[in-house]
């Protein structure tokens, strides 16, 4: 099933539980209602419809006619609009409100000019004697300029039924949505012969997008056309089923939405297709606990108990398997480029499949100890840690995607991950859970030499040089440690790490040498952890392979990786030895 096709059924599914507008309609923010008298006055000031959120005003989604699609063009919307374009006024001034203020005045006049309905006919009569100066002479509130408006006759107002609601209006609105000459062709989402979509409806909600929305389908240049098919023409999609996957995408991209999550810079949406309905929330429910970042404490009970039996490596089959009988998943991420939007991902799959992946995704990532502020972090977790400075818009941008897939799909992580955290490793120097539990999880996966074998805990067997080379070099940092003390300008890690993990010999004959004097400061103040760190260097220098090289001129990425883990393993070790340690002293 393709990408357009799932989303436009799950318009269907979602508009036979009215949770999304009918064709030719669009959920929009609308902040003020005009409200009416029949023969056109307005009844006192225009009513705010919403809510707060602390101090931030939040308009109310409401489904109202299909906006048109702007660009730089003057285009009003039908019954509804901007303050700029139903009264002519906005915060900011400028010689095109007049402009936008009269197109909009036109198109009713055209549209209504024959009309008997009161609603319909009290917002003409509105319309014809606006004037700019009232705005301020009814001491109408300023918070309303720029926001959108619908209109309602006082007598129904109360009840929550708007002129666009009208009958008579859903019936005007219907016509323009099917005239004009608009050329007919096999529609390639539905199969069926229908009028063609010349421009599809703009998507809203990805993040670095424009706000007005952006397309996914999009032909506006001369270089996108073929046999001389002019826009919409060049891919056949029906404007029934266009209006239909823009707005399931729209409903799923929405602010709140619990079917999105932010991998990067891909706006991440995913949804399940089963006949049940109720099945269908729970998988999405379930995958959202699985991608994003979630309180299992808030979240219901029984989706925070699935998720803690997958975690524990138990199998969907075993105790949901509701979940994995004719459950279909689907799991789409968007980038921004320019006015369009680029496919970063998508994955189909049984929600079953999509378990045991997320599942061999946990175990690659599996590290001790873990991290120590949230066991189970989210994949974003993981990428700020690619970023420079820490900061998301930093993650690079093609990583983001790759990953997800890989992870989705169950495949090869991509290599530029290894080479990322490499990257900021050196850098920054920071060694962290979720670092080497990347590291960790592409050897596993991806290398043909390691691929399996790199350990999750302290592995005192493991024989290989680049995690022997990073245990020496957690030992050597301790032996500095326990000589100076941990309030020092810069520890051998600031210094040399970066340069020990990826040219050994020029490193460690100087931290060997500079360790004497620190063993024997450390021998001064307590002469039997001297011995302790003393027989670890022995032991892990004996560990070496005789006839090779003990440090080798340089370490490739892998060993480099690899180096990582046996640092953040040894150390880990170090300090675990101390907690006991204060443990067996306290409770002595």
């Amino acid at each position: 099933m393709t990408m357009l096709v799932s989303l436009a059924r799950s318009y269907e599914r979602m508009a036979e539980r009215r949770e999304v507008p009918p064709f030719g309609y669009s959920t929009e923010k609308i902040g003020f209602v005009i409200s009416l008298n029949e023969h056109g006055s307005p009844a006192g000031k225009p009513a705010q419809i919403g809510e707060y959120s602390g101090k931030r005003f939040l308009p109310k989604p409401m489904a109202v006619p299909q906006p048109a699609k702007r660009t730089s063009g003057i285009k009003p919307n039908f019954l509804w609009d901007k303050t700029s374009y139903v009264l002519g006024i906005s915060s900011e001034e400028g010689k095109r409100l007049k402009e936008k203020h009269a197109a909009f005045v036109r198109l009713h006049k055209q549209a209504l000019d024959e009309t008997q309905d009161d609603g319909l006919k009290a917002l003409l009569s509105f319309l014809n004697s606006w004037r700019l100066e009232q705005f301020v002479t009814l001491g109408w509130p300023s918070d309303m300029k720029d926001q959108n408006i619908v209109f309602a006759l006082e007598s129904e107002r109360l009840d929550g039924t708007y002129i666009h609601d009208r009958p008579a209006a859903k019936a005007l609105w219907a016509r323009p949505c099917s005239e004009g000459e608009k050329s007919e062709a096999i529609c390639l989402v539905s199969g069926e012969r229908a009028p063609i979509a010349r421009l599809h409806p703009a998507i809203k909600g990805v993040w670095g997008a424009q706000t007005a929305g952006a397309s996914i389908v999009s032909f506006n240049l001369d270089a996108f056309e073929s046999y001389g098919q002019k826009q919409g023409n060049n891919a056949p999609v029906s404007e029934a089923a266009a209006f239909a996957y823009t707005t399931a995408l729209n409903k799923y991209l929405a602010p709140g939405s619990k079917n999105r999550i932010q991998i990067g810079d891909a706006s991440t949406v995913f949804w399940a297709d089963a006949s049940n309905a109720e099945v269908a929330k729970d998988a999405e429910a379930l995958a959202y606990a699985f991608l994003g970042e979630v309180d299992e404490n808030v979240e219901a009970q029984e989706v925070g108990t699935m998720l803690e039996k997958i975690r524990n490596g138990q199998r969907l089959e075993d105790f949901a398997p509701h979940l994995t009988q004719g459950v279909r998943f689907h799991v789409l991420g968007l980038a921004p480029n320019a006015a369009r939007l680029s496919v970063r991902f998508w994955f189909e799959d049984d929600f079953g499949q999509l378990a045991r992946n997320y599942q061999r995704f946990l175990d690659d990532m599996r590290i001790e100890p873990p991290p120590h502020k949230n066991p189970n972090p989210p994949l974003w977790r993981y990428l700020i840690e690619t970023a420079v400075q820490g900061k998301r818009d930093n993650v690079p941008p093609n990583l983001a995607g790759e990953w997800m897939c890989a992870i989705l799909t169950g495949t090869r992580y991509p290599l530029t991950l290894l080479t990322n955290v490499l990257m900021r490793i050196r850098a920054d120097g920071e060694v962290n859970a979720l670092r080497v539990s990347m590291l960790k999880a592409v050897l596993n996966r991806n290398s043909t030499t390691f691929k399996g074998k790199v350990p999750v805990a302290l592995d005192t067997d493991n024989k290989n040089k680049g995690y022997l080379l990073g245990r020496l070099f957690a030992v050597y940092e301790q032996i500095q440690t326990a000589a100076l003390g941990r309030n020092v300008n810069a520890t051998i890690k600031d210094k040399f790490y970066g340069a020990a993990s990826a040219q050994p010999r020029k490193v460690f004959a100087l931290l060997d040498k500079g360790s004497a004097a620190h063993l024997s400061k450390v021998g001064k103040q307590a002469a039997g952890y001297r011995v302790l760190l003393e027989k670890q260097i022995s032991e892990i220098m004996a560990m070496m392979s005789p006839s090779d090289d003990p440090f080798p001129a340089s370490l490739s990425a892998e060993q480099q990786a690899l180096f990582g883990v046996g640092y953040y393993h040894q150390r880990s070790e170090f300090f675990k030895s101390k907690k006991v340690s204060e443990s067996e002293g306290a409770s002595a």
